[in-house]
């Protein structure tokens, strides 16, 4: 494998991208409320990003049902894919790839489905009208952890998750339908591709987990039977899009690979989880698959600081590095193994060059340090220009991480959720902060990070930024679930 992440790798499609380092996916909450398509805060923002080199850019979640929502400002694939309806997709595509040294930034659309995770008040549907779910199981039942929450937070989870309404077949072939059309509006647009989120929680991970899925027909947790929703959404694209068309898949690992000193490896959860992976290459479909993972169910290794980011800077990088050599002796052609994209605590140049080098991954997946700094691929060319080697890069973080701003207040309830969506909040703002800077001048650095900016005031901005005409209820409901459910939806 080439070490050098300046070096760059083709993907089985047949597109290559330019150099190791993808800005991932991120949740900007900048469209309109109630969903919308991109604006010029997210022509902004994407634009201060295009500026830099990155190999590849991935969207924040692109939701294909404007009635499963996750923070209120999705942008949503719209119900018609006439000229009109294309125009600020096609814009965004064409902010994304930008010209840096004449190489151009593939742009990837993340498409999604909240599925039970689609919270109340915020989600898209009248309040208290239930989300679709693979089975009418509400998210934290039966989860030990979740029963051990506490009274205030167990009340939260009731108040903004109800029990879904579980999927008919006709809902199923409708919610396949709708990523196609994502699709087919991500190529009619000028995307290079699209990314299936199948982590996080999400609808796609709940056909494929059995603490979400308890159904007996062919869209079962059977072995046979797990991955079925997925496969076919993927061979309905292929049919409906050129073979250039780079589609990903983004996969869950929290729970079968360690994430801190405290948690154990399940070797049960690892099998099953290579398993998948294992038959989502052997489709021969997939470009890329990024290894991530945690739900609303399992918060905890989101928000690990200190001692656990340093026993686990990267991660999943141990799981990520089992999936590549599993996948090099499977009997796929080698041009049609799927790359992987390690994504998760690589925070320090030397820790991207050691990933590569481990054969940890593939591509190399940059979120929040892509948010403090923007620019980090031209500073790691004008690093790599100045030593002449990426083995003298350090161990020194990209950035300042604000994380005492992080510590919620002493009068906000004790919910695991809590710290993490304040920090949450924290990033969505300085991405706003980006945005404006390039709006008011397209030329201009970008804006130094403000560690000033307190975590409830981050929340408190978060939320504030609203569109005049707002009805009451909504502003009411906003705030009962703005901390809550901020960090899922931001990291994915």
């Amino acid at each position: 494998m080439d070490c050098n992440v300046f070096n760059p790798v083709d993907l089985p499609c047949g597109r290559t991208v330019q150099n190791r380092l993808v800005k991932t996916a991120m949740y900007e909450h900048m469209a309109n409320f109630s969903g919308g398509p991109p604006n010029e805060f997210h022509y902004g923002l994407y634009s201060e990003w295009a500026k830099h080199g990155w190999g590849m850019t991935l969207t924040g979640n692109v939701q294909v049902s404007p009635h499963h929502l996750t923070l209120g400002r999705d942008i949503v694939i719209p119900p018609t894919l006439n000229a009109e309806d294309l125009k600020p997709f096609k814009r965004w595509a064409e902010v994304i790839h930008g010209t840096v040294d004449g190489t151009r930034t593939l742009a990837i659309m993340q498409l999604s489905h909240a599925g039970r995770q689609s919270a109340n008040f915020i989600g898209g549907r009248l309040p208290f009208v239930p989300p679709l779910a693979p089975s009418s199981i509400r998210v934290g039942a039966g989860h030990t952890e979740n029963r051990e929450r506490g009274a205030v937070s167990d009340l939260m989870f009731h108040a903004l998750f109800q029990v879904p309404t579980e999927m008919t077949t006709l809902d199923i072939l409708y919610v396949q339908s709708s990523f196609v059309r994502g699709a087919v509006l991500a190529y009619k647009s000028g995307f290079d591709g699209v990314q299936l989120h199948a982590a996080h929680g999400y609808l796609l991970a709940q056909f494929m987990s059995p603490k979400s899925n308890a159904r007996n027909d062919e869209y079962s947790v059977a072995p046979e039977n797990v991955t079925r929703m997925l496969f076919e959404i993927v061979d309905a694209i292929r049919k409906v899009v050129p073979a250039t068309f780079i589609i990903g898949i983004k996969i869950n690992s929290a729970d079968y690979v360690t994430s801190g000193s405290t948690e154990e490896v399940s070797q049960e959860g690892e099998r099953r989880v290579l398993g998948h992976i294992r038959t989502i290459a052997s489709w021969g479909a997939i470009d890329f698959i990024e290894i991530s993972g945690g739900d609303y169910e399992k918060p905890d290794f989101m928000a690990c600081r200190g001692s656990q980011k340093i026993d686990r800077q990267a991660f999943f990088a141990q799981f990520s590095r089992t999936v590549m050599k599993d996948l090099h002796r499977s009997p796929l052609p080698f041009p049609s193994v799927p790359l992987i994209l390690l994504t998760g605590g690589l925070r320090s140049h030397s820790h991207l060059q050691a990933a590569l080098m481990s054969k940890h991954a593939d591509l190399l997946g940059i979120g929040r340090g892509a948010v403090l700094c923007p620019d980090l691929p031209k500073i790691l060319r004008l690093q790599l220009q100045t030593s002449g080697s990426s083995s003298t890069w350090t161990d020194r973080p990209f950035a300042h991480e604000p994380e005492a701003v992080f510590r919620a207040s002493k009068w906000v309830p004790s919910v695991k959720l809590i710290g993490a969506g304040v920090g949450t909040a924290w990033y969505t703002t300085r991405m706003r902060d980006i945005a404006v800077s390039q709006i008011k001048n397209p030329r201009a650095e970008p804006p130094s990070a403000n560690y000033n900016r307190g975590g409830l005031i981050a929340v408190f901005k978060m939320w504030a930024w609203f569109d005049s005409g707002i009805a009451l209820i909504w502003v009411v409901g906003i705030f009962t679930v703005l901390i809550v459910v901020a960090e899922v939806f931001y990291r994915h």
